[in-house]
């Protein structure tokens, strides 16, 4: 009986920790997918709501430290991409984010968004607009 006991205590535990390694929270690295250049590190964090955000907390390109979302229609233009909020309202179901939005600030354009981890420290971000999508691949930041 001790060691079924010790066994499931230890099953339970690996469950726990494989829960929490599967988590979108934290710094990511974003790369951009046409060039391959770092562009900068994105927090993302568990809103009040449940849902997932995600802010630029470091821009990492010198020439777009001070940056403002110029080309942004809504109440981001003009703003700096620095500190930005730019992944809104993702919701998480089976293990992949979902339902939300993402802000490219370079071109002003907000997408759909889906996002599913690649083992615990590579991020998969997906924009749609209609039909057509673009992937990046983050990687979290230690």
């Amino acid at each position: 009986m001790k060691k079924n006991s010790i066994l499931w205590l230890l099953f339970l535990l690996a469950f726990s920790f494989q829960g929490f390694s599967q988590s979108i929270e934290g710094v990511w690295e974003t790369t951009d997918d046409e060039t391959g250049e770092k562009k900068s590190h994105v927090k993302m964090y568990k809103t009040q709501s449940g849902k997932y955000a995600g802010q630029v907390v470091k821009i990492l390109q010198e020439s777009r430290k001070d940056a403002v979302c110029d080309k942004c229609s809504d109440y981001r233009k003009g703003k700096p991409i620095q500190d930005m909020v730019i992944v809104i309202g993702m919701k998480e179901k089976n293990g992949e984010w979902s339902g939300g939005e993402i802000l490219d600030p370079k071109k002003g354009k907000i997408y759909g968004c889906k996002m599913w981890l690649d083992g615990s420290n590579t991020l998969k971000v997906r924009g749609y607009l209609g039909p057509f999508y673009r992937t990046q691949t983050w990687k979290r930041v230690q």
